[in-house]
């Protein structure tokens, strides 16, 4: 598409993405693919069919890679609507909740090292933490795989349009612990399974008081250098920056697009401020999965669901069949963008994605039924 064309789809969708599908004048989606002729691949034509046709309703823009037996890659889109230019392939985004799975291997490898025991109450390392209302011990285990019973924290708002006027305020991640934790326990740890941020927050304020050490800094020295995550960090407090090349990202409010890109995440400490991009994500995946970050036995913690009722997730990774195909994964959504990522246990098939979804904290199913499953066609 020529710029003339670009710059007429951006102001169509600047002015509102209510009149139906755009395929007919979005950007040409662009892939690549390389398989081995003795290996059965990725579904590339499901795979073009996803992204093809951006800008839309859906998304601005799409970065794909699968990998495993096979690979395949596509980025389409566009970078900003006002000005139409082709989205970036290497661009840095909101990884969202995906976070998670970093903070859940620092705190494997410090159980690893001795220096943290999983069935120890939490307030052996945060001491006073946790109320003597609970009536049994929060345990570290228990934050991991989300069974800890402690309520969500305050937040800026419910709904993105809600938080939006908000944007650019702190609100404090010890704020928002202290919050959930005064709302009393949802239920007694260790007996259901229930996902919220909270869980992680305090699991970053743990690392940070058994290393002495930030917690941005242990994600650098303990993973992003050695694993080469040289497009990975975490926002100062109170930054609502992402350095270094990047896709806008857009939110429809009241039915038009409103750029999100700029978003304070200093509540989300640990659970899901972290800024990537595609190629370390897939780079972390991998180097995890083969047990290069986190040993084992420590890292069977990550397949491992809790014996409860309707539980899904370990620490940090959640189980899903797609296809007949046992996957082992994470979402991540923050305004503007919605994160994949995503792996069989041997590593035959994975999958990482960005998206710049217009409803990232929405429907999350529709996105990855659009841009993720066909990933494990076959």
């Amino acid at each position: 598409m020529n710029r003339r064309t670009r710059t007429a789809l951006a102001a169509v969708l600047l002015l509102g993405l209510t009149a139906g599908p755009l395929a007919a004048t979005a950007t040409a989606a662009t892939g690549s693919a390389s398989v081995p002729a003795a290996q059965r691949g990725p579904d590339a034509e499901a795979l073009r069919a996803g992204i093809a046709g951006l800008p839309d309703q859906d998304a601005t823009a799409a970065l794909i890679r699968v990998g495993g037996d096979g690979r395949w890659t596509g980025t389409a889109g566009v970078r900003d609507l006002r000005t139409g230019a082709p989205a970036l392939s290497d661009a840095r985004f909101r990884a969202g909740s995906t976070t998670k799975v970093v903070t859940a291997a620092l705190v494997l490898q410090l159980a690893a090292e001795g220096k943290v025991d999983l069935n120890a109450p939490v307030n052996t390392y945060l001491p006073g933490l946790v109320p003597a209302s609970f009536t049994r011990p929060v345990t570290v285990r228990n934050l991991l795989n989300f069974t800890s019973g402690i309520q969500a924290g305050p937040s800026l708002g419910d709904t993105v349009a809600d938080e939006y006027p908000h944007r650019f305020e702190t609100l404090p991640y010890q704020d928002v612990v202290a919050g959930g934790l005064s709302r009393g326990q949802e239920f007694e740890p260790g007996t259901q399974q229930h996902y919220n941020n909270i869980n992680y927050t305090i699991l970053g304020m743990l690392i940070e008081k058994v290393t002495g050490d930030a917690y941005a800094h242990q994600a650098e020295v303990r993973i992003f250098r050695p694993v080469g995550m040289t497009g990975s960090s975490f926002p100062e407090p109170g930054d609502p920056r992402i350095h270094g090349p990047h896709n806008r990202g857009y939110q429809l409010i009241d039915g038009k697009p409103v750029d999100v890109t700029e978003w304070n995440m200093t509540d989300r400490f640990a659970a899901g401020d972290m800024i990537s991009t595609t190629r370390d994500l897939e780079r972390f995946l991998f180097a995890l999965f083969r047990g290069q970050v986190v040993p084992e036995p420590q890292l069977k913690e990550m397949f491992t669901v809790p014996d409860v009722p309707g539980a899904t997730r370990g620490a940090g990774l959640e189980r899903l069949v797609v296809n007949g195909k046992e996957v082992w994964g994470k979402t991540g959504a923050r305004p503007g963008y919605h994160t994949v990522i995503a792996a069989t246990r041997d590593l035959s098939r994975t999958l990482v994605y960005s998206v710049n979804s217009t409803d990232a904290k929405g429907d999350g199913m529709k996105i990855v039924q659009r841009f993720g499953l066909a990933a494990f066609n076959r």
